[in-house]
């Protein structure tokens, strides 16, 4: 439980309140009231059940689907807490939307994410609390604090249990030379060989695998990635591992489970064996048919990294 002096706060917006939750839990503390609604024609309502005077807060909330709405609620409750005089505001963002709109890929195009950095600061955010950004450089767009925790860790704690003794026996894939970097550290964590599929992307949201770089014959391969939006990539990715490669199994790994339609279908139809996501996105009620989809808690995680946040202390240590 967090020991300063000053009072702290928790308050979860509609996103994901299982995590919220999980994070009180784990931090000894109780979810804050507040009640986050719409009025009739579809604008947020945010009413503050308790004082905040003066305390240490944080507000929990992905900005996933429904995106626009989740982030208007964000915004609200923060300026709502600025205005009831909280002492500092931490926007606790675990899925940070717009994060692929982080460049001007064409002509006419905006930075969405920046946008979005310059709303949460103006809105009065005074530091921010993240995991995996799509793009590391998005720090850079906000002019307060920004902690970007890694999913990493949480998945090598789970695949040293599953494969202690098959280093050898087990590959690392990253399904495009974009991930490369991230999978290249979860291997090195594994003590396991790299391998990349190499794709040509026609379209958004489709994609053509073209070869294998590495060699993943005869192995069991762990598919690593920062997010699953349609499914169509790491679908793909995994299907070329086995029929190009020959690959044994595939199990895949990401942080954020989008899971935009067709992705559950994808995955339930492909040669992945398992699919494991962390809970900075709730399991979507369609999901439930799906056996192959696996979640791991971020709870610990972030409520470690709020507990250093409120006592003052570096969250250097929960980066390996």
């Amino acid at each position: 439980m967090c020991t300063r002096e000053k009072d702290i706060k928790i308050f979860a917006g509609n996103s994901n309140p299982e995590l919220a939750q999980a994070i009180c839990r784990d931090l000894g503390m109780p979810l804050g009231k507040a009640t986050v609604g719409q009025f009739a024609d579809g604008e947020v309502s945010c009413v503050i059940g308790e004082s905040v005077r003066g305390a240490d807060v944080f507000v929990i909330q992905s900005t996933c689907k429904p995106v626009n709405d989740r982030l208007m609620e964000m915004l609200v409750m923060i300026d709502a807490l600025r205005r009831a005089s909280a002492s500092r505001i931490t926007a606790v963002i675990p899925y940070f939307g717009y994060a692929r709109q982080d460049r001007k890929d064409k002509p006419r195009a905006p930075i969405s994410a920046k946008l979005v950095a310059n709303l949460i600061t103006e809105a009065g955010a005074d530091r921010v609390l993240t995991m995996d950004l799509h793009a590391n450089q998005i720090q850079g767009f906000f002019d307060i604090p920004v902690d970007n925790l890694l999913g990493k860790p949480i998945f090598v704690e789970f695949c040293k249990n599953q494969y202690l003794g098959k280093e050898d026996q087990t590959v690392v894939v990253s399904p495009d030379v974009g991930s490369v970097a991230r999978a290249r550290g979860f291997a090195e964590k594994l003590g396991m060989p790299l391998a990349i599929v190499d794709k040509r992307r026609p379209q958004a949201n489709a994609c053509e695998v073209m070869n294998i770089i590495g060699s993943v014959a005869g192995k069991d391969v762990l598919l690593f990635d920062d997010m699953v939006d349609t499914g169509g990539s790491i679908c793909n990715a995994a299907k070329a591992l086995i029929e190009v490669g020959g690959a044994l199994s595939v199990k895949a790994f990401a942080s954020h489970g989008v899971l935009s339609a067709p992705a559950i279908q994808r995955i339930q139809d492909s040669v992945i064996d398992e699919m494991y996501l962390l809970d900075t996105i709730p399991r979507p009620p369609e999901a439930d048919g799906c056996k192959k989809l696996k979640y791991l808690s971020v709870a610990p995680l972030f409520a470690a990294a709020i507990h250093s946040i409120c006592d003052g202390t570096s969250v250097s240590y929960l980066f390996t």
